[in-house]
């Protein structure tokens, strides 16, 4: 998994595991949204494993799936929201990172 810093509210990455979520809440992130649908992908984890393993190190998880329909403006709206009321940096991610980062400019987010 690479990290990819968009801003200092906001990195990006490809799919993460729930065992990575330590790691991850180690290095400052306080919020992670994922923009992956479940089923995506055979042997992905599913929004509910990485949401589990979010609750046990005490970070906020939010699920905005971004499927091959596109982005809506609730979902831009909701992505927005999560980072403007997260305490901290937000990891956003997907398969590949690429819709976690067109979110994340659609939100116009700093």
């Amino acid at each position: 998994m690479t990290v990819y810093r968009l801003s200092e509210n906001c990195a990006v990455s490809s799919q993460i595991q729930p065992a990575d979520v330590a790691a991850i809440a180690a290095e400052g992130f306080t919020t992670i949204v994922c923009n992956r649908p479940d089923g995506e992908d055979f042997g992905q984890p599913t929004a509910g494993d990485v949401a589990a393993a979010c609750e046990a190190q005490g970070v906020t998880f939010k699920l905005i799936p971004i499927d091959r329909n596109g982005l809506t403006m609730d979902m831009v709206e909701d992505f927005r929201s999560a980072i403007d009321a997260s305490e901290g940096p937000v990891l956003a991610y997907c398969r590949s990172g690429q819709r976690s980062s067109v979110i994340w400019q659609a939100s116009g987010s700093p």
